[in-house]
């Protein structure tokens, strides 16, 4: 008999006319859909009617099929909503099941206990939000972008398709060059440029091309960014973690076989500090002795509160050694997924050729409104408008952990980027009053969440890119109650 498809997506094969196996049969194969899987729970089965119709069955039959499933538990009649099938796994099957999640020796080993999945995005749950990494929505130029995103689908309509450029799209990498030319005095030629589906991607390419698993040293900094630690464990570096005080990455704790570094020298993370030119000098000095590579994560130097920005590393290298990653998440929204990396020449074929084993292109459209964004000048005043915004941010935020939180939370990591970073003096953990300030509606993170700290943390830290003006100074006077 065909499938039912109008009346019910599965196929049903019942015995001729005038067998007593009809009946049977239909409920047989009804409980082995339901059973496993292809019914899922809360699925509404067609009436006794309509299926009776499409198998060309009488409705007596279809009547005591579904009479038995509803004994046996498989569906429920809920009235005028129907039969509906019914979540028939015990608790006990669900829970085994998740308890098995991750662990089963068919996965490749460091997958079978990865570490849980990172939450980010605003929090619709605290009324003040001082979530890390997100940057002010409202103020984005979206009649902007819808036009541009418009004239890009209309272009891409009209154009012959195909998988895109792995190396990125040369309108975008023209763009990004001029644009960091401008941002961060950052001199680089469109051709050094692949573009990337965010950091997060580019962290994955790198490790691809440059780590060999179980022989690879990555130094990382700690406290540091967790996303890029799971990347490096996954890919099966060999970890070392190395501390950071107010100049930034210890270099001299560097270990002699580390062969690759990882740094946020523009506005370290989560502590906020900038590598000083001293180290910055020391760093390349190791790099270029000792034959290792240096990732540097610029993921919010664009925005510089006051003081001068340092040289980026990738201004200073004069050997190769860095790999310059940037992102469009900070300064434009993180649902973009769009970043890039500056390599060196001599890896540049490979990261180009790992990306396109992983994805082939970013997206072209994507590729397309952002460069005409870049282009026409809409990011550069959109930079500005927002360096402004957060700068406003900041000051109310520092001027009133001050005066609220005086000696009991010192400051600092004010110089740049969307968050700044607050040591706990005082008889209460950092980690502890996070806790306490997220029950009372205040959202903080703590360095523990950044590989900072084994047990308790002392620090916690503040983001001002998501949370109004207007709301942050109540916020801390909330908090300073907490710490009293």
């Amino acid at each position: 008999m065909d499938p039912i498809s109008s009346a019910l997506d599965l196929a049903i094969e019942l015995p001729a006319h005038g067998s007593r196996r009809v009946g049977r049969d239909l409920h047989r194969q009804l409980r082995s859909a339901i059973v496993g899987g292809r019914l899922r729970a809360g699925l509404r089965l067609p009436s006794t009617r309509d299926l009776a119709t499409a198998l060309g069955v009488s409705r007596n039959t279809v009547v005591a099929a579904y009479d038995l499933l509803l004994s046996e538990g498989y569906v429920s009649a809920r009235g005028r909503a129907g039969t509906l099938v019914a979540d028939f796994l015990t608790p006990s099957r669900s829970e085994h099941s998740r308890a098995g999640a991750g662990r089963d020796t068919r996965l490749n080993q460091p997958w079978r206990g990865p570490p849980p999945l990172i939450t980010t995005g605003v929090r619709d749950d605290c009324r003040f939000d001082f979530s890390v990494g997100v940057p002010e929505w409202n103020a984005f130029p979206h009649s902007v972008w819808r036009r541009l995103s418009a004239r890009a689908l209309l272009r891409a309509a009209r154009a012959r398709s195909s998988y895109g450029n792995p190396q990125g799209s040369a309108a975008l990498r023209e763009a990004i060059a001029r644009h960091i030319s401008f941002a961060r005095a950052i001199a680089s030629h469109a051709d050094e440029i692949v573009v990337t589906a965010g950091a997060q991607q580019a962290f994955d390419l790198l490790a691809r091309i440059l780590v060999t698993p179980g022989r690879t040293t990555v130094a990382v900094e700690k406290p540091g960014y967790p996303p890029l630690a799971n990347v490096l464990n996954v890919a099966g570096a060999k970890i070392a973690p190395i501390p950071v005080d107010n100049e930034g990455l210890r270099v001299e704790r560097l270990p002699r076989d580390a062969k690759v570094i990882c740094v946020t020298p523009s506005h370290q993370f989560p502590l906020g500090v900038h590598l000083s030119l001293a180290r910055r000098r020391a760093l390349l000095d190791f790099a270029r002795t000792h034959g290792a590579v240096i990732i540097e994560d610029d993921y919010d130097g664009e925005f510089r509160h006051g003081a001068k920005p340092l040289d980026a590393l990738q201004t200073l290298d004069r050997s190769q050694t860095v790999f310059y990653v940037g992102t469009f998440s900070k300064s434009l929204f993180p649902a973009l997924r769009l970043g890039f990396v500056i390599a060196p020449s001599w890896a540049r074929d490979s990261l180009v050729a790992a990306k396109q084993s992983s994805d082939w292109a970013a997206p072209a459209v994507a590729q397309d409104v952002l460069a005409a964004f870049i282009a026409e000048g809409h990011l550069a005043r959109h930079v500005r408008k927002m360096r402004r915004l957060y700068s406003e941010r900041r000051e109310i935020l520092h001027d009133a952990l001050k005066r609220y939180c005086g000696g009991k939370l010192r400051v600092v990591g004010i110089g740049a980027g969307l968050h700044l970073a607050a040591f706990v003096n005082g008889s209460v953990s950092g980690t502890t009053l996070v806790e306490r300030a997220r029950e009372a509606g205040v959202w903080l993170d703590d360095v523990k969440r950044s590989g900072g700290a084994d047990g308790k943390s002392d620090v916690v830290v503040f983001g001002y890119g998501a949370i109004d003006s207007r709301h942050i100074e109540e916020a801390v006077r909330k908090l300073a109650r907490l710490i009293r």
